[in-house]
């Protein structure tokens, strides 16, 4: 799409800065749809237009989104038979196990790439509930494909100043978001679930490789999964938490909209602080929307003067190798980790379970065989739960 309006029809950029564009932002964690179009408004007008145009871009999806979290509510608060939604979650399931296959192809390449996919995976499953395994996975990808440079060698001298000055705004939200929400938790401020929330999305901007699939599995462990667990339960029953069936509602009904999957965000702050009150939730809408698109903004604004230097360096290119193979063996092993959240014992003679491989399968072939759009495998799965 952005091939066709910016460069064919509008030309805006040229088909080679487009390209390279796209190559930068899929070196960088976050949102790399909202960091392309944000570079494109920054080449064209400046840092003004650049913002205008994030804006722009964000703002349909997290308006849709930040209004599903008010109509689960509603639902809620007048015990609202909501079944409609009960095959979204399957069809979750089946999104992300497509891209995760889709990813393989690009990414599963070669022997090293062979052996961190599998081990991302195992470990992935089975430290699901650990808060590091993703991180350390990421990273452990990353090195060990910097013990080779047959691969990918260096070529040249690479240039030995970088204005490392620009990040600096950017690990300066990242360092005081972290040390006020510890702080706010430890004392156990009023308003402690704002300061929470806004640093637990600006971490996932700032961490997330892989895109919208990845955010989605680093808060479904965030939110659902880690709360549940005993000793975050003792030593900090006040965390945000939402339900597995709130969830990944929300990230099913995220595909069926236009714009950036990271826009579940929007959702999942106004769901996290709706226990406040209407006014709180809407402020966690607005907080999720912020936070987790704030960093994509500042990585991509501030470091993209320092691409043309950076990029001859072959240890970036290397690493990402690693990084992408780890990522897919993240999606693999969280996709077996949610398989047990779904029933699919068809031991048990209700014909549920039936239909939730039958949906998770079809969601899958639909992606992979067919041209059918995104929004109308929503609009299918949402149809079949209103008639079973």
């Amino acid at each position: 799409m952005m091939l066709k309006t910016f460069v064919q029809q509008r030309r805006d950029i040229t088909e080679e800065e487009l390209l390279d564009y796209n190559g930068f932002c899929q070196l960088l964690p976050g949102a790399s749809s909202t960091q392309t179009i944000t570079l494109i408004g920054y080449k064209r007008g400046g840092l003004p237009l650049a913002i205008l145009t994030l804006i722009i871009w964000i703002l349909p999806a997290c308006i849709l989104m930040s209004a599903l979290s008010f109509l689960l509510d509603f639902f809620d608060d007048r015990s609202i038979n909501i079944q409609l939604f009960r095959f979204i979650q399957p069809m979750a399931v089946g999104f992300i196990i497509f891209s995760a296959f889709r990813l393989f192809k690009i990414s599963i390449h070669n022997t090293i790439t062979r052996i961190i996919m599998p081990v991302a995976a195992i470990l992935t499953f089975l430290f699901f509930k650990t808060p590091w395994i993703f991180p350390s996975v990421i990273v452990a990808g990353g090195i060990a494909t910097n013990f080779s440079s047959k691969r990918i060698p260096q070529k040249g001298i690479p240039p030995k100043k970088i204005n490392w000055g620009n990040i600096l705004i950017f690990l300066g939200v990242f360092a005081i978001a972290a040390f006020f929400s510890e702080t706010a938790r430890k004392d156990n401020w009023k308003n402690r679930a704002q300061f929470n929330l806004f640093e637990n999305d600006y971490r996932f901007g700032s961490l997330t490789f892989g895109g919208g699939d990845v955010l989605i599995l680093l808060m479904y462990e965030q939110y659902v999964v880690r709360p549940q667990t005993e000793e975050v339960t003792v030593s900090n029953p006040k965390v945000l938490r939402m339900t597995k069936s709130e969830f990944l509602t929300g990230s099913g009904i995220v595909r069926a909209i236009p714009g950036p999957v990271f826009s579940i965000s929007s959702f999942v702050g106004g769901m996290a602080l709706r226990a406040k009150g209407p006014k709180y939730q809407l402020l966690g809408c607005f907080i999720g929307s912020v936070a987790i698109f704030l960093p994509s903004a500042l990585l991509v604004l501030f470091f993209f003067p320092v691409w043309n230097n950076l990029k001859k360096y072959a240890v970036i290119y290397r690493s990402l190798e690693g990084i992408n193979a780890a990522v897919v063996g993240i999606m693999a092993g969280a996709s077996l980790y949610l398989l047990k959240n779904i029933s699919i014992d068809i031991t048990g003679g209700s014909a549920e379970p039936f239909i939730n491989i039958a949906v998770i399968a079809g969601t899958f072939c639909l992606l992979s065989f067919t041209k059918l759009r995104a929004p109308f495998i929503v609009l299918a799965c949402l149809l079949l739960g209103w008639i079973f």
